[in-house]
């Protein structure tokens, strides 16, 4: 008889999609909402026990879905890491949803309320089975419930700007989705399997032989392609600033925290556990991977500088960063691999913080989101001061905050890279310029503007606004702790990740 635990990865899949489909038949809004916290809470409890048993058993295991047996049936493949970003990106739902739970009433029409839920509730099943799966094809069914649900939740908040938003989502997201289904067919027409293990080996006997080895290298670059477009890899980010920055605050947390890191995730699998680093390095796409990172790592800093809507600049920022993850696979070794997935980590704790506090300094400012209309708005909400700051202050890469360690991380990996000078020079340009717009922000928050500007701004905020939110404090408060765990505790979650690494 198999060990229990090894059930964990299907129930709390099972677990999200149950309460989304029990949320589409909830008419109250507030009780879908309960359930949906209820939900992440029971996820994250979930994986962080399959976690202490595989990495205290030093496993990972497959465990088959249906009654077909591989290399033809359907599986799901666990080990530390897959249970380590399970468990952090459902507590990063989970602290998202509640702090911006406010947030959430006030944007969306209370008819609409259960239905955002739903799209929530299906989005976390989603990247859970993107982080679990074994199977190519499943992989390409939970990228499209991951895409809808995504653009639902970007529209919930219906403005005409979020409805073009959305439409561009949409199309990205198709485009992106399409090329890799088109090279997932190439590469199953090729290698004759879609469960990663015999796949695995069908693309090492081709490389071998060097047979069909053209059509190796185009499904690679389709399917790498496919994901970075909707990972808002540079060139292909100019979609995210109008989605996440237009979007309701829990919605831009969980769609910069969780979503984009479950696109990322799964080419860490194919790179890994399909195509090997070996084969991805003599194809060039670490190359180009590396380029496209440090190029995102640039460009997205300086169109954060260019913002003075605080939540597009934070979209912006969200280019840089994904440009540092993508940065750390293109060195195209296990050291890169890791400390790219310890970014991961840190950018899913300070960004949906960032964006959580963006909001609620803009709730307690008459809802303006230019910088210069939030003057002074960390005195009328400190907690949501205090955590903008502390989030900055990690993306800039601060002692002590989980920022920090993740470019420790990338700069000791690239010293095994032929491209060390110019991966080190890029890490320090893009913290300098970092430090060049949330360095201003944090200050534009502190510093008290003329009393006539603060009567105009305090002119549109409506009593309930500036009431405290004890939910919103709670997650932040939260998230502040979990940064500065990853700044402090970052050995053993390191281990873990090697291990993971190493059992894929």
């Amino acid at each position: 008889m198999r060990p229990f635990y090894e059930n964990l990865p299907f129930l709390s899949m099972f677990a999200a999609i149950f309460c989304g489909v029990l949320s589409s038949v909830i008419r109250d809004g507030r009780r879908a909402y309960v359930l949906a916290l209820a939900m992440t809470a029971v996820t994250a409890m979930l994986s962080a026990v399959l976690l202490y048993y595989v990495y205290t058993r030093d496993v990972s295991f497959v465990y088959s879905m249906g009654r077909f047996a591989a290399p033809y049936g359907n599986a799901i493949k666990a080990g530390p890491l897959q249970a380590l970003l399970a468990t952090t990106f459902s507590i990063v739902m989970g602290l998202s949803l509640l702090g911006g739970g406010r947030g959430l009433s006030h944007d969306i029409l209370p008819e609409k309320q259960g239905l955002y839920f739903v799209m929530a509730d299906l989005m976390l099943a989603g990247i859970l089975a993107l982080i679990y799966t074994n199977d190519m094809f499943t992989a390409y069914v939970f990228i499209e419930i991951t895409t809808i649900a995504a653009c639902a939740m970007v529209m919930a908040k219906d403005t005409g700007p979020n409805l073009i938003a959305t439409i561009r989502y949409l199309f990205m997201s198709l485009l992106g989705s399409g090329l890799f289904l088109i090279g997932l067919a190439l590469l199953d027409s090729i290698g004759g399997y879609l469960l990663m293990e015999p796949l695995a080996r069908a693309v090492e006997i081709l490389a071998e032989l060097g047979q069909y080895h053209r059509p190796l290298i185009v499904s690679i670059g389709l399917m790498v392609v496919g994901l970075g477009i909707k990972s808002a890899m540079f060139p292909f980010h100019l979609w995210l600033p109008d989605a996440h920055g237009g979007a309701t605050s829990s919605s831009s947390a969980i769609l910069s925290g969780i979503v984009l890191k479950g696109y990322v995730v799964l080419i860490i699998t194919l790179m890994t556990r399909v195509f090997g680093l070996e084969l991805m390095r003599e194809v060039g796409v670490t190359r180009i991977l590396l380029i496209a990172g440090m190029l995102g790592m640039i460009f997205g800093s300086l169109a954060a500088m260019r913002e003075y809507h605080v939540k597009r600049m934070l979209a912006n920022s969200s280019v840089a960063q994904i440009g540092y993850i993508f940065m750390g696979l293109g060195l195209g070794t296990e050291f890169g691999v890791a400390a790219a997935c310890f970014h991961i980590l840190v950018h899913a704790a300070c960004k949906p913080l960032l964006f959580l506090c963006a909001g609620r300094l803009s709730d307690v400012s008459g809802h303006h989101r230019s910088l210069k209309n939030l003057r002074g708005s960390a005195y009328r909400d400190f907690g949501a001061g205090v955590g903008f700051t502390v989030g900055a202050l990690s993306m800039i890469g601060i002692p002590l905050l989980g920022g920090f360690v993740s470019k420790l991380y990338l700069s000791e990996a690239a010293l095994e890279s032929p491209y060390v000078a110019a991966v080190l020079l890029t890490i320090a340009v893009s913290t300098v310029l970092n430090a060049l717009y949330y360095v201003p922000a944090t200050l534009a928050i502190w510093v008290r503007p003329p009393w006539e500007e603060i009567r105009e701004v305090m002119h549109d905020v409506e009593p309930e606004d500036t009431r405290f939110d004890r939910s919103f404090f709670t997650a932040s408060a939260l998230f502040i702790c979990l940064i500065f765990l990853l700044g402090i505790v970052y050995h053993p979650v390191m281990n873990v990740i090697y291990a993971g690494i190493r059992l894929m």
